[in-house]
């Protein structure tokens, strides 16, 4: 199979039209094909991202294209040594192409901010802080009531992680979540204007654990990793259907769930 093709089906699932749309508003993105080998694809191995670890995996299982969620190149790169980017100086060494799907996968319908959701317990949005021509980002649902140490036990079962900060131990009953670093004064405004008791992210700083508390509201904190590779696997389930008998597998680093 090409690479081109899978790209394809990826955007089917993915638009990458998500990720410009985000850029016109603002936003930093880097999505799409990072690395062309220009060989046919043998397997596929996704990964939350570009590491020396996957590229192991990817070598031990003969398969030439890691798909990974965070952008394989951010910024630009002014090096390419092995010193620099080793992840990426080896897929070129080892002819390893890669594909990533950064913004357009976290608000796609059925992405990672929406397999957030339904992890949590959500079954539909009553609000969405960012909407986009289709699916978003950011959401407000209910889940069914239950204490606070309950839905952090919950977290940990189905997030897969013992590593959750949490702050509040009001009752659960309304969440807003915000996949990956999507916390902001503009999401916990968003969250307390909806009516939410309950807020759900990643990487937050202290003063907004402070401004959580200051607005009453309960706020749970999982690894940025922790709370995407769940969303990152059941796309990798279902681009599983659309690649026919293409290998493919997905690579959890335990190091950072």
């Amino acid at each position: 199979m090409k690479l081109k093709e899978i790209y394809e089906a990826a955007d089917t699932l993915a638009p990458f039209s998500l990720s410009r749309e985000f850029i016109e508003r603002g936003y930093h993105d880097n999505s799409g094909i990072m690395l062309d080998s220009g060989e046919e694809i043998t397997g596929v191995l996704f990964s939350l991202d570009l590491s020396l670890r996957a590229v192991g995996e990817a070598k031990k299982r003969g398969y030439n294209l890691i798909f990974t969620h965070h952008p394989a190149i951010w910024q630009g790169i002014m090096h390419l040594t092995e010193s620099d980017t080793p992840a990426l100086w080896t897929c070129m060494r080892e002819r390893i192409s890669v594909i990533s799907a950064h913004l357009n996968l976290d608000a796609a319908k059925g992405g990672i901010d929406e397999c957030l959701m339904e992890g949590l317990g959500g079954k539909k949005a009553l609000a969405v802080h960012e909407a986009l021509s289709s699916g978003a980002y950011g959401r407000v649902y209910d889940v069914g009531e239950c204490s606070a140490a309950e839905f952090a036990q919950r977290i940990g079962r189905v997030f897969g992680t013992n590593r959750l900060t949490a702050y509040g131990d009001r009752p659960v009953r309304r969440v807003a979540s915000f996949c990956g670093a999507g916390l902001d004064e503009g999401a916990l405004a968003f969250a307390q204007e909806n009516g939410a008791d309950t807020v759900v992210s990643s990487d937050g700083k202290h003063h907004l654990v402070l401004s959580a508390a200051e607005r009453g509201l309960n706020l749970f904190l999982l690894t940025h990793y922790a709370a995407e590779s769940y969303g990152l696997g059941r796309f990798a389930e279902n681009m599983k259907k659309l690649l026919g008998e293409l290998p493919c597998a997905v690579f959890t680093d335990e190091l950072f769930l």
